[in-house]
């Protein structure tokens, strides 16, 4: 754990993404050398983990649901701003990568992130405790915007996977919508819906106990997440031609471009909720999860709605066949895990393996 009482200054969590922002600055834009890419991937990797750091800081003065809600959206913020700057100056292959990318941060956050939450907190106490009210409440709001945003657009009557205007429009505002009221139920009346469960003398129990950071410290720590967070969608931007590069020297399809970006920009939520699992705060792992998946379909699509006035050519929004049966049977286990409220190391494999699935179907459609 890391001690959020230790003043910031002048440590490798400042200097990181300080640093980070500094490099970005110096290779936006440019065409880039093997030797930069490699040490902008290195300076990445550090970036994320400051976020993390600064990320925890920030939770434990303003307390949970507050503190995972602060990460999940700020991370999808500047995700939104990546895709569509990746659509804006991508041209026609980018027609389906906001579709692709909010399907891999979906599928990433309730199977990967979710996964390997529970199987590291069931195989550190025996069992992965957490609230099936607020659990299930924001699964069921989840899968109600990936139906809207990614399953209506492929059974319309407009030809190929994607919205009229109108029904667009509809989409944007019903997504948007939705998650204002799951952040108002989050963080309002049924805030103890996503609280952890504490088992009395456990690591949750103790960490409920720990002073926490001065509001200074927080303030500083809130804005080096920022800064933390757009070094980290700015590199992974100015590693997207390496990354094309290489997705298509492996031989895989265009569409993969989104699940590496979705991997790069949910790094920090997933070493946030592994973390927080290993102190027995599973529900703070979960509201990290499907804060993420939320936030990724609630303000991406009214954001792409937006953008779609001046964007150029189709906007394709519609899942495939494939990518419609993985859903369902994501939804359909995710279900039948949180409404226990509680998980062993088995739903954490079985999760893990549709994450497996999802990545082989996707580099082999």
């Amino acid at each position: 754990m890391i001690d959020v009482r230790r003043s910031p200054l002048l440590s490798w969590t400042v200097l990181v993404p300080l640093l980070a922002f500094v490099v970005l600055g110096l290779t936006w834009g440019r065409d880039l050398g093997a030797g930069w890419i490699a040490g902008v991937a290195m300076i990445l990797a550090g970036a994320v983990l400051a976020a993390v750091h600064h990320a925890e800081v920030v939770a434990h003065r303003v307390g949970e649901p507050f503190g995972s809600l602060v990460l999940a959206v700020a991370v999808t913020v500047i995700e939104v701003a990546l895709i569509v700057t990746l659509m804006v100056s991508g041209g026609p292959e980018t027609a389906s990568l906001a579709r692709d990318t909010v399907f891999a941060a979906v599928m990433i956050t309730l199977n990967g992130i979710v996964g390997l939450s529970l199987l590291v907190g069931a195989l550190r106490y025996g069992m992965a405790l957490f609230n099936p009210e607020g659990s299930g409440a924001a699964l069921a709001t989840v899968t109600t915007l990936a139906t809207l945003s990614l399953v209506l657009p492929t059974f319309t009557s407009e030809p190929g996977p994607k919205f009229s205007s109108a029904q667009l429009a509809f989409a944007a505002l019903a997504s948007l919508a939705l998650y204002v009221l799951f952040v108002l139920t989050q963080t309002g009346r049924h805030r103890d819906f996503f609280l952890p469960v504490v088992s009395e003398g456990g690591a949750a129990d103790v960490e409920e106990h720990a002073p926490p950071p001065t509001r200074r410290k927080a303030a500083a720590s809130l804005g080096l997440l920022l800064v933390a967070l757009v070094a980290v969608v700015g590199l992974a931007k100015v590693e997207s031609p390496a990354i094309e590069s290489g997705v298509q020297a492996a031989g895989f399809p265009h569409s993969f471009v989104g699940v590496v970006i979705a991997l790069l920009v949910l790094l920090p939520e997933t070493l946030a909720a592994v973390r927080a699992a290993l102190r027995e705060r599973i529900q703070i792992s979960l509201n990290l999860a499907f804060g993420s998946a939320m936030a990724s379909i609630g303000l991406t699509i009214p954001v792409i709605a937006i953008a779609s006035v001046w964007l150029e050519g189709p906007l394709l929004l519609g899942l495939g066949p494939t990518q419609l049966v993985l859903l369902t049977l994501t939804v359909f286990v995710s279900a039948l895990t949180v409404v226990p409220g509680r998980a062993t190391r088995l739903q954490g494999g079985v999760h893990l393996a549709l994450l497996a699935a999802f990545l082989f179907l996707a580099i082999n459609p």
